[in-house]
């Protein structure tokens, strides 16, 4: 007897559930977690499982009493047709794999969207709840500038590490008798902090707020500060932006005060309104002895107004107007103001461009002067020959100055001889620069004739002036045994391991010579070893020298620290051999020299590489 079934040989029985008892399954399983969720194919319509699987038919046959027994040919064709359907199996591994990932996915979706909503609302919700909105935003405050998005919590805690600060600068105000507190940009609002410590204050006497970031608002903290401090001698507010109407504003206080005898306005963006309000506090102010207004935008109207304030203050020693507008007129200005002034001590109108008519204008005003100048400061002005020659007169009737600075006019040899002959007659300079002249060998030579009989220079400033080997050796010679000169400085001059040769030479015997400046003068190695030459002769004066720029090499090197080790008597304590072209082994063996001295003769030398 024949019998069909549709069962597949790689199925298992199926357990039909209802829609309803489907879904109830689906709950427990997605309830249990899905962590751990796995999700079996438990259901599946016969449509779907014959479209999928193609299901087939077998037929199985039986031996009945009366009917043959089929042939073995029909056992293969069910054998092959079974053997078709394996794929099935793989597939349906994969399905079960795939679909526990599949249901995860969608389900975050859903759970992602419902956040999105919380979190998220729509314009509708916002205007529907401005109430919610406005407490909400209560516990955090946000900025819509660009890039300031910090919260209301951070700029608290700024405010207090600032807070923090400016105490700890106030108990520096009650504690010390200098302070320098420049660079701090704590600005007006620091300043008005920290005026208050100054009043009554009897420690401090010298404090700097300069480069603060303070403007003319901010001088309004020393209103009644500066008016009760007696103590106070030194104020320095340069490089803040505090202008015209802020100088107003200092010197209307300034008026009343009696301690305070140097004030620093350098850089401070005056002008010649500001240039006025200081002269008439000066007509008025008896205790300030030194004012500094350099690197202004004072021109003549300003000078003029400085010029008028000297007449009638008969105490202020010192005034700085270096790099600002006064040009001759400027200078003329001074000029008339000197005849009647007798405290000034010091003068600088560095940087002026007040040429040859202003010095011609001025030194007749200083040869009038009755009183006692000692510093005078008129480099950078454009001076040439022709203003050397008033320069040269005045230096010859002078019997104050000590301290005259020239430094980058352009004099040249007829200048240079013009003053050398001046100096002559002169026993007060003890100081004079004539750097960035133009003074050639010639020049040099005058000037050094000088020194054979001058027993009072003591600094000789000729740097950037081509003086070339022959200067060098002009100045070597007179050098040797006499003069009294202390600091010489001869860098950018152009001399040579030839020049450095003769300044090695007078070394030798020169007992006066404590400084010497070499720099870029193309020494190389052959200058060096002349010079470590002299260094292995006991020279009880040189401490300092230079030679930096010079393209030394390692043998110029090596030859200097053998030089100080060879002489335990070396007195030299700092050697400048920085921005040559030493490798490592120039650098250990001056290194090395260091070391050597110090273990022997238990001396320090800063050597710098």
């Amino acid at each position: 007897m024949a019998f069909t079934s549709t069962l597949s040989p790689y199925s298992h029985p199926q357990v039909r559930l209802s829609r309803h008892r489907r879904l109830q399954s689906l709950a427990l399983l997605t309830a249990a977690g899905l962590g751990k969720l796995s999700l079996l194919p438990i259901w599946r319509t016969r449509a779907a499982s014959g479209a999928r699987f193609g299901s087939f038919v077998v037929k199985a046959s039986s031996s009945v009493e009366g009917t043959p027994a089929r042939s073995s040919s029909g056992s293969r064709r069910v054998y092959r047709r079974s053997q078709a359907t394996a794929p099935a199996a793989p597939l349906k591994r994969v399905a079960e794999f795939v679909a526990p990932f599949g249901l995860i996915f969608a389900i975050s979706f859903v759970v992602w969207k419902v956040v999105e909503k919380i979190i998220y609302p729509t314009p509708k919700q916002l205007e529907s709840s401005p109430v919610e909105n406005q407490s909400a935003s209560q516990g955090v405050k946000w900025s819509i500038a660009a890039g300031t998005n910090l919260l209301s919590q951070l700029g608290a805690k700024i405010e207090r590490q600032s807070k923090q600060k400016l105490n700890e600068f106030a108990r520096e105000l009650r504690s010390f008798p200098s302070i320098d507190m420049s660079g701090r940009n704590f600005g007006d609002e620091g300043l008005f902090f920290l005026a208050e410590s100054l009043a009554y204050n009897q420690i401090v006497e010298e404090v700097s707020f300069a480069a603060n970031g303070i403007t003319a608002a901010g001088l309004k903290a020393f209103d009644g500060v500066l008016q009760s401090n007696i103590a106070l001698k030194i104020l320095d507010l340069s490089g803040n932006p505090v202008g015209d109407e802020g100088v107003k504003c200092l010197c209307d206080i300034l008026v009343n005060n009696s301690g305070i005898e140097k004030l620093q306005l350098n850089s401070t963006d005056l002008g010649d309104e500001g240039a006025k309000a200081i002269a008439e506090m000066l007509k008025k102010n008896s205790s300030l002895r030194v004012i500094e207004l350099n690197n202004n935008m004072i021109e003549y109207s300003g000078f003029s107004s400085l010029a008028g304030a000297l007449l009638e203050n008969n105490s202020l020693r010192n005034i700085h107007l270096n790099g600002n507008y006064g040009g001759a007129l400027g200078a003329n200005a001074l000029a008339k103001a000197l005849e009647g002034n007798k405290s000034l001590r010091e003068l600088h109108l560095h940087g002026n461009s007040i040429g040859d008519e202003g010095v011609r204008s001025l030194m007749t005003g200083l040869s009038t002067y009755k009183g006692k100048l000692a510093i005078l400061d008129i480099g950078n002005n454009s001076i040439t020959a022709k203003g050397a020659v008033h320069v040269a007169e005045y230096i010859r009737k002078s019997k104050s100055i000590l301290w005259l600075n020239l430094y980058m006019n352009d004099i040249g040899d007829e200048g240079a001889e013009k003053i050398a002959d001046a100096l002559k007659e002169n026993r007060s300079i003890a100081t004079i620069d004539l750097g960035g002249n133009n003074i050639h060998a010639v020049g040099v030579t005058s000037i050094a004739r000088v020194l054979k009989d001058n027993s009072v220079i003591t600094t000789l400033e000729l740097s950037y002036n081509p003086i070339g080997p022959d200067g060098a050796n002009a100045l070597s010679e007179v050098l040797k045994f006499h003069g009294s000169v202390k600091t010489l400085k001869l860098g950018w001059c152009q001399i040579g391991a030839k020049g450095a040769e003769s300044i090695a030479d007078a070394l030798k015997y020169n007992t006066t010579i404590e400084t010497l400046d070499l720099r870029a003068n193309g020494l190389r190695d052959d200058g060096a070893l002349c010079l470590a030459r002299s260094l292995k002769v006991v020279n009880e004066a040189l401490t300092s020298l230079d030679l930096g720029f010079n393209e030394i090499r390692d043998d110029g090197a090596f030859a200097i620290a053998q030089a100080l080790k060879s002489n335990e008597e070396v007195n030299v304590t700092s050697i400048n051999i920085a921005n040559n072209f030493l490798t490592k082994f120039g650098q250990s063996a001056l290194s090395d020299a260091k070391d050597h001295v110090y273990e022997m003769a238990e001396k320090e030398i800063n050597i710098f590489y």
